[in-house]
């Protein structure tokens, strides 16, 4: 059976000058709700990565994007560099940066927080998303 894929994005306050990113607490499965994540979700059937991307984000959290660097994972994978993050799950994840709306919870997520380089520590991240977390902290200025 082949991997489902997950797009995700690093939401940022500046692509040129990042220092705060948002996080997403998650409500299910039950077994990942309280988590916390970068917001996102699955790949529809003959969606491509960027649509989805920008789909799952007005869907999620009602924002509109401008699109940044990917953060590439640890291998090469179909000519894309996506992150392990379960069994079965791959996720690729784009900085990104709002050009309309205000992150907000509307699905899957009881709540929102902006979290600058100190702060990323200050909440539970799931698992899978810990790799993708220091890659993304690399980028961030304090």
């Amino acid at each position: 059976m082949p991997d489902t894929l997950i797009v995700a994005a690093a939401v940022v306050d500046s692509l040129a000058a990042a220092t705060r990113v948002v996080s997403a607490r998650r409500t299910e499965p039950p077994r990942w709700a309280g988590w916390w994540e970068f917001p996102g979700g699955k790949v529809e059937p003959g969606e491509s990565p960027v649509a989805a991307l920008h789909r799952e984000l007005a869907e999620e959290i009602g924002v509109t994007v401008r699109l940044g660097a990917e953060l590439p994972g640890p291998a090469l994978i179909d000519g894309a560099r996506p992150w392990p993050i379960d069994e079965g799950l791959l996720m690729r994840v784009w900085f990104v940066e709002v050009v309309t709306g205000v992150p907000r919870v509307i699905d899957d997520h009881d709540e929102l927080r902006w979290l600058s380089v100190d702060e990323l520590d200050s909440v539970p991240w799931l698992p899978g998303n810990v790799g993708v977390l220091k890659a993304a902290r690399a980028f961030m200025r304090p």
